[in-house]
């Protein structure tokens, strides 16, 4: 199903998908890195969970009538998507303040923002995908002033859909990173994962951290963690 590798970041290998040039295969790995990579550890299962939960989320979206680079899960670790070229955004959507937003801006953590806040980061690891504003994001990508509000349109209504799907396993949606690509006839989809990698979560009645943070600060099992939003997922959504 797969041919060339085409590409290897922190969490995922990228492959051309064999016989179709418009498709790629995703291939979870089972790395973890927090603070742009400073911070790394291997965990055996994250890839399976990873791919599990992404699977799980996309196929829920759809249902939503939100389209996504998701075509179907091939495997354990491996998922079928349409082939994108990435935009170089990171478009992070708060629903309350957590993170490091607090700190960069001295705000109490936990207040709530209405309306949800969305923040755009430079895709660059050398420098550090730092913050930028709309005027720099299409300096630095391609985008136009139309699509570049569009994204962001699109970031609140999957914003929405998925607090009602967190709602509904009793968990909070704290904050969230999104990424969008342009398929080969420029329209612009939502591509790469959610999943805790990407979310902060937390449960509703206790303020547990079920998401990445639980390595980042190294307060609990990160594989625990990733299983038991899975279970909740499946409990709710079929793939």
């Amino acid at each position: 199903m797969k041919a060339a590798l085409l590409y290897e970041g922190k969490a995922k290998k990228v492959y051309q998908a064999s016989g179709n040039e418009a498709q790629l295969v995703l291939s979870y790995k089972n790395d973890a890195t927090a603070f742009n990579g400073k911070k790394k550890d291997v965990f055996p299962g994250k890839g399976r969970l990873n791919n599990e939960i992404a699977a799980t989320i996309f196929s829920y979206l759809a249902e939503q009538e939100i389209e996504s680079h998701f075509i179907k899960k091939l495997n354990e670790t491996e998922q079928l998507v349409h082939k994108t070229e990435i935009v170089p955004l990171e478009v992070v959507v708060r629903n309350i303040a957590a993170g490091s937003i607090v700190k960069r801006l001295g705000l109490r953590e936990k207040e709530v923002f209405s309306p949800p806040l969305v923040e755009l980061y430079y895709k660059n690891d050398d420098l550090n995908d730092p913050l930028i504003n709309d005027e720099h994001a299409k300096f630095l990508t391609d985008l136009t002033s139309v699509e570049l509000h569009e994204i962001k349109v699109k970031a609140f209504e999957i914003n929405t859909s998925l607090r009602l799907l967190f709602q509904s396993i009793n968990l909070t949606l704290v904050d969230f990173k999104l990424e969008f690509g342009r398929l080969a006839n420029g329209r612009i989809i939502l591509s790469d994962e959610i999943s805790p990698d990407t979310c902060r979560l937390w449960d509703k009645d206790t303020e547990a951290k079920l998401d990445k943070d639980v390595f980042r600060q190294g307060t609990g099992d990160l594989i625990q963690v990733y299983e038991q939003v899975l279970e909740r997922l499946t409990n709710y959504v079929s793939v």
